[in-house]
């Protein structure tokens, strides 16, 4: 259980904060960042929002006042080692943050994370962090309705939804309770206009994105002797050839579940150095100790991996005979 009384006393008692989040930022990510800016800014509080990769072209209308920067290591490290408090929002391990990681583990600052993953790395002073909340944007709607900190604004409402709304599926996904409903309907209370959100995010894709989801597509194959794995592969010659992006790739490998008797999906992309894993799982298929044999996480239907060092064509089999074992297992 999170002790929001306390997160409460480390953001009233400090005026200085820089937020940030992890790599390639999904919606929970930058929905957050945005509402918990506008919390603070409505504090009083001096407050900057700082981002290893650009935010993706699909989510920029969440920041319509520009205030998230891409980090740059000579101008940010020193904000970074001026502030009072560091607060790293919907990520559990520090190598997620990759440029920032080095100074942000060095800054003496008060450190907290807020987040919703499983298995925390231990890398800063404070841990609000709890696996049955159904994304970061929830754990920061809770904080608001228990500890009365602020008032619930549309600008804040807003970008909550968006993180709510995405990291539930879009209402689908298994921890969708009718608590969540209850929120989502105090959020459109407020104003959120709920086809806006959704047609910003997923319904104005550049021409590259869809016509890289059909080379995903094509990709598609079934693994295992009972074809209850599906799994697909990008690789950069795709990408550059469509002058694509790796946050175009959001949400695709929720495709390879679609597939009927699919129980595990995999969505392979080789990246500029290395290449990363997209890992879905339905039932209690826990992909996210799959992850963690390749040095990954997240959640036990949702999870995924990066790796820096390594062929993605030797890794592919390694990957693919493990996620036969989990099927196996569970």
């Amino acid at each position: 259980m999170i002790d929001f009384h306390k997160l409460k006393n480390i953001l009233s008692g400090n005026n200085s904060f820089m937020l940030t989040t992890h790599v390639n930022p999904d919606a929970d990510a930058i929905g957050s960042e945005i509402a918990l800016c506008e919390l603070l800014k409505s504090l009083g509080k001096k407050v900057c929002v700082v981002n290893h990769s650009s935010t993706p072209y699909n989510l920029e209308f969440l920041d319509d006042e520009k205030v998230i920067e891409k980090y740059e290591k000579q101008k940010h490290n020193e904000i970074m080692n001026s502030v009072d408090v560091l607060i790293g929002l919907d990520f559990n391990n520090s190598d997620r943050i990759v440029s920032m990681r080095e100074e942000f583990l060095k800054s003496i600052k008060t450190k907290i994370i807020i987040d919703h993953h499983q298995d925390n790395e231990e890398f800063v002073n404070h841990y609000f962090a709890d696996t049955d909340y159904c994304s970061t944007g929830h754990i920061i709607y809770e904080f608001i309705k228990q500890t009365s900190i602020v008032e619930l604004t549309y600008s804040i409402a807003y970008p909550l939804y968006a993180a709510i709304m995405t990291d539930t599926g879009s209402f689908r996904f298994e921890r969708t309770t009718p608590e969540i409903h209850k929120i989502a309907a105090e959020l459109l209370s407020i104003g959120v206009n709920p086809t806006e959100v959704f047609d910003k995010i997923y319904d104005q894709s550049k021409f590259s994105k869809i016509k890289l989801l059909g080379k995903a597509l094509e990709s598609l194959q079934l693994y295992g002797d009972k074809k209850e794995i599906s799994y697909m592969v990008l690789n950069r010659e795709e990408f550059n050839s469509l002058n694509a992006l790796e946050s175009d790739t959001d949400s695709f490998v929720n495709f390879s579940l679609s597939v009927e008797g699919v129980k595990l999906g995999i969505l392979f992309i080789q990246l500029n150095e290395g290449f990363k894993v997209s890992l879905r799982s339905k039932g209690n298929i826990p992909v996210n100790k799959l992850a963690a044999e390749f040095g990954g996480g997240g959640h036990t239907n949702a999870s995924g991996i990066r790796i820096f060092n390594g062929k993605m064509e030797d890794f592919i089999p390694k990957i693919l005979f493990k996620a036969k074992e989990y099927l196996e297992r569970n």
